[in-house]
C-alpha cells in the first residue's frame, strides 16, 4: 500500500478512493461505501440517476483534502462538517443569483 503524507494529499488536484483508502489504511471500497452511506465524513458521494448500458448503478466521489487530513487525524466532527456545508450551500445560492443577474445583464447588451 502506497502511503502518502498530509502535504501531498494537499497538493492533490484529485483525491480517489483508492488513494483516500491507502492514506487512511483501509480498502478503497470502505472509503466509497462509508461516503455513500454517510458515514466517511470526508467529502460527497454522488449518485447518478442515469444508469449506462449495463444497467449498473454510478457513483461520483469528491473527496476534499481538509476533511480527509482532519478525519485521519480525529479533528473533524459532524457539526463542524454541518457549518461548512450551510456555509458552501450559501455561497452557492449566492453564485447562483450573480449568475442570473449576469446572463440578464448579457442578453440585454446583446440586444
Amino acid at each position: 500500500m502506497e502511503k502518502y503524507t498530509d502535504e501531498e494529499i494537499r497538493n492533490m488536484k484529485k483525491i480517489t478512493c483508492q488513494t483516500a483508502g491507502y492514506y487512511l489504511g483501509i480498502p478503497p471500497m470502505a472509503v466509497s461505501l462509508g461516503m455513500r452511506n454517510n458515514l466517511l465524513p470526508i467529502g460527497f458521494a454522488i449518485h447518478n440517476e442515469e444508469k449506462d448500458h449495463s444497467f449498473s448503478e454510478s457513483w461520483s466521489y469528491y473527496i476534499v483534502a481538509e476533511r480527509l487530513i482532519a478525519y485521519k487525524h480525529g479533528r473533524i466532527t459532524e457539526v463542524q462538517i454541518q457549518n461548512v456545508e450551510k456555509s458552501l450551500t450559501e455561497i452557492i445560492k449566492q453564485f447562483e443569483s450573480l449568475k442570473s443577474e449576469l446572463v440578464f445583464i448579457l442578453s440585454e447588451s446583446a440586444e
